[in-house]
């Protein structure tokens, strides 16, 4: 990318966005310095226009930002980083700068990957999805042939409130099984994607 750092005394502004949500987390500021460190790193780094040095998002709180995709507007003086957050982004503790819920329009399917990656991460007692990464990866995959099974009763059986509740049952138990398998939902997102271009 042609980046004009010097259009604006050496600093771009870096509209940070979270790459499955779309939702704007944050704006910092990049010099040549801290733009080198982010591609190198993978981890967004900005300059500080305060303390007049390199900071890495994330060094102090542990909420790094792990940089997917970066792209430059038409001019070249302002940069649009894809990333996927490892916590809130603000130092507020909120989800975004602009104090909004990371959570992208109508995917609530995204939030709740995050509650099954999050249990997976830190089991809590008694939870269902505990039981399953607990049992193991045959007993998920069961429940996802169990589930897929009452989708279809519920489908030719003409009985449309079963078959929605089977269908989400599904949905959770799908989700489980690619957390035990370490594929994100966006991994799949990405294929679905690829097949609709061809």
């Amino acid at each position: 990318m042609n980046i004009d750092f010097e259009k604006n005394g050496g600093l771009v502004p870096a509209i940070i966005q979270d790459e499955t949500t779309a939702k704007v987390l944050m704006l910092g500021y990049m010099n040549s310095e801290s733009y080198e460190k982010t591609l190198a790193t993978g981890q967004v780094t900005f300059y500080s226009r305060s303390r007049q040095t390199l900071w890495t998002k994330g060094e102090t709180s542990g909420n790094f930002l792990a940089v997917r995709e970066i792209l430059s507007d038409c001019d070249g003086d302002t940069l649009l980083i894809k990333v996927k957050p490892t916590g809130p982004t603000c130092h507020t503790g909120a989800d975004t700068c602009f104090n909004e819920t990371n959570v992208a329009a109508q995917s609530f399917i995204y939030e709740l990957e995050k509650v099954i990656l999050d249990r997976k991460s830190h089991p809590q007692a008694g939870s269902y999805t505990n039981k399953l990464f607990d049992a193991g990866i045959k007993r998920i995959a069961q429940k996802v042939g169990e589930e897929a099974t009452e989708v279809v009763i519920g489908a030719v059986s003409d009985n449309v409130p079963r078959m929605q509740e089977e269908v989400a049952d599904l949905l959770y138990h799908l989700l489980v099984l690619l957390a035990e398998k370490n594929i994100a939902l966006d991994d799949i997102m990405k294929v679905l994607e690829k097949r609709h271009k061809k």
